[in-house]
């Protein structure tokens, strides 16, 4: 029972607040649309710049991404290609016995 008369009380004061919101409001009903609306419109612009600056950031960090995965591609090619190299000299200097 005293929760119905809390949640009375809170549409009670919901709508007091509306009606006393409706009669204090500095503009009227269409200014204020407009001035809702037009923040609306700058929050929209602002949402878009700043996906636009993320997306501009994430292409520039894949970007970089991919010269550090060539660079130690590379590095490792000619890494792979030095250990062969060695293992060559090596076993050229060093036959096995038993081999002719």
């Amino acid at each position: 029972m005293a929760e119905q008369s809390g949640f009375g009380f809170f549409v009670l004061g919901l709508g007091v607040g509306v009606a006393a919101g409706m009669l204090l409001a500095p503009h009227s009903g269409e200014e204020t649309r407009g001035f809702i609306k037009s923040k609306a419109d700058e929050g929209k612009e602002y949402l878009k710049q700043r996906a636009g600056d993320i997306r501009d950031s994430a292409s520039e960090l894949v970007d970089r991404s991919k010269e550090a995965v060539g660079r130690q591609k590379d590095q490792l090619a000619q890494a792979l290609e030095a250990g062969k190299q060695a293992y060559r000299e090596t076993v050229q200097e060093n036959p096995m016995p038993g081999r002719s």
